[in-house]
């Protein structure tokens, strides 16, 4: 399907919900939600169930990324170790 798409989109942004690829790379959502099904299946693609609320409404969706890739740390300062 658009599985091509969807990875190159991935690749270039990191982590990504459906809402925002489907946007981004103009395939229809209940698409890409297929083809993100089928990526996670052939362990492209790491993925989970979100729910984003907008202005008090709730908006389910899958949070993805590309398989074995883990996103950057946070900028900030981190917590030290005490010895």
């Amino acid at each position: 399907m658009h599985s091509n798409q969807i990875i190159q989109y991935l690749k270039k942004r990191g982590q990504c919900i459906d809402l925002e690829i489907a946007e981004a790379t103009g395939i229809t959502l209940p698409n890409v939600r297929a083809s993100l099904l089928n990526l996670s299946a052939q362990g492209e693609i790491s993925r989970c169930n979100v729910t984003q609320f907008n202005n008090g409404k709730p908006i389910d969706g899958i949070l993805c990324r590309i398989a074995g890739t883990i996103p950057p740390k946070a900028p900030g300062r981190k917590p030290g170790t005490k010895d």
